[in-house]
């Protein structure tokens, strides 16, 4: 009799960890509290528009390209991808804007021309974080961090001592360039890790290579178009989703679960995999079982919120690409106030990403569909007043940026923020973006994937390792799965 394996969540690492499950011939059924399946990549529809809720940037390609040759499929078997050009557009305090070219000679360019010798500067610096991306997504990430021991071999040892490990993120991008411009446009994947670039390991370079050279890209149809290429291959594979089936909690028996109690009624089960939030599952579900304390919780670098807007438009707007990043106020203040000393931001840096400008079928014809987000720091006072002040304000930035006055022809307009992320993904103190990735929050210092005290209690997502993305979720996944079918 094949063995039972119940997950919580839906979220991308969970439907990853499914189908490498059900291929090995366990019997998966994945519990799921929402109405719709994806987590925090879930998808809805409004008055004619399609809107993608979480994830918008599709990088790292080769990851997702790598799960579906797993399964006997490519990318192009689900949706059509797109190579974004120009990747991006970046506003500058300076009144004007930079559409970042997909073509790596036209960015040398670019830099050469902000700061001379920077081009032949830029080539060094991206061999150095293409070595960091190789060795990260070969060998670092696919450990399951749980003994140091994973990382002694020859190759890891070298790669760790080539890693920068030890330097900052920003002192090591300081080494290369020192045009202001060009340092924003760097530091801006680390806004999103979880701690200051001065805080951030210089690793994370390997996140410039995987944005300029592997490049941004978009699934026709949107992002959700992953999630159903993930559900249709565990599905295929036999798996079993239940939705609106929120876990409330477990049986035990000899340090073991037994059953799995939901809203929809008591599962038998011989192995659990939590995808919902670490804390959630561990504090509220575990019964004195927890992994970690409460208190271990508390002293956790998290990662940030965010403040998100779905807007559906009644005409096209200008001057604005599918992604847009306004980096027109002053990006140490505002990281400060996530990170240092947390609060609503004075002046917020923040992105806009309108992807009808690529895709018509997110909007009605002659019409846009518009996603605006400020990053801020978890677990803050939420409520209509402070969305609806934060609103008005990038209503004017837009309008004095970019020419577009939108009020008028809003048709469609949703927001969510800190108290959303509680409520649908009980995600501690409301974070979007997991865990920060700080040295101390890195490997085998991540929360294991494995419960020390229940022997078929396992977890995965963006609070354990590798960590928080969809690229890093997808890789949890399969390693979390490995363990599973290594020991059972």
């Amino acid at each position: 009799m094949n063995k039972k394996v119940g997950i919580i969540g839906s979220g991308i690492s969970s439907l990853a960890t499914s189908a490498f499950l059900a291929r090995s011939g366990f019997d998966v059924t994945v519990f799921e509290k929402n109405a719709t399946i994806g987590g925090r990549a879930r998808q809805f529809s409004a008055e004619g528009f399609v809107f993608d809720m979480g994830p918008s940037w599709y990088w790292m390609p080769d990851v997702f390209e790598r799960f579906y040759n797993q399964f006997g499929f490519k990318t192009s078997d689900f949706y059509e991808l797109k190579r974004l050009d120009p990747s991006y557009r970046v506003y500058w305090n300076d009144n004007s804007f930079t559409n970042i070219p997909a073509n790596v000679e036209e960015l040398y360019a670019w830099f050469e021309n902000l700061e001379p010798g920077s081009s032949k500067k830029l080539k060094t610096f991206l061999e150095n974080a293409k070595y960091k991306y190789e060795v990260g997504m070969q060998d670092l990430v696919f450990k399951p961090s749980r003994s140091v021991l994973e990382f002694a071999d020859t190759r890891v040892l070298k790669g760790l001592f080539n890693m920068h490990l030890l330097s900052s993120f920003a002192g090591y991008i300081r080494k290369y360039f020192k045009h202001p411009k060009i340092l924003s446009l760097l530091e801006f994947p680390i806004l999103f890790l979880g701690a200051m670039p001065s805080e951030t390991p210089a690793l994370y370079s390997l996140m410039n290579y995987a944005d300029i050279s592997l490049g941004t890209w978009y699934p026709v149809g949107g992002m959700y178009k992953f999630i159903e290429a993930f559900e249709k291959i565990a599905k295929e594979h036999g798996v079993k989703i239940i939705c609106n089936s929120e876990v409330q909690g477990f049986d035990f028996e000899n340090n073991k679960i037994t059953s799995i109690r939901t809203s929809e009624g008591i599962y038998q089960t011989d192995i659990v995999v939590s995808g919902a939030d670490y804390q959630h599952t561990d504090n509220a579900l575990l019964n004195g079982k927890a992994n970690y304390s409460q208190k271990y919780w508390d002293k956790r670098t998290m990662a940030p919120s965010c403040l998100l807007f779905y807007i559906g438009l009644n005409k096209p707007v200008d001057n604005l690409e599918h992604h847009n990043l306004f980096f027109d106020e002053d990006f140490t203040k505002h990281a400060e106030e996530i990170y240092k000393d947390p609060k609503w931001p004075t002046s917020p840096l923040f992105y806009c990403s309108v992807p009808s400008k690529t895709d018509s079928t997110v909007a009605p014809k002659g019409s846009e569909n518009m996603f605006l987000l400020i990053p801020i720091a978890p677990d803050l006072e939420d409520n209509e007043e402070i969305r609806d002040k934060y609103f008005n304000l990038l209503l004017d930035r837009l309008i004095h940026k970019t020419g577009n006055d939108i009020r008028h022809n809003i048709v469609f307009k949703k927001s969510f923020s800190i108290k959303d992320f509680k409520n649908d993904y009980n995600a501690f103190k409301g974070n979007a973006y997991g865990l920060a990735n700080t040295l101390k929050q890195t490997a085998i210092f991540k929360p294991s994937l494995k419960n020390k005290k229940l022997k078929n209690m396992y977890y995965t997502g963006q609070l354990t390792v590798p960590g928080p993305g969809v690229p890093p979720s997808i890789i949890s996944g399969e390693v979390v799965a490995k363990e599973i079918i290594r020991e059972h």
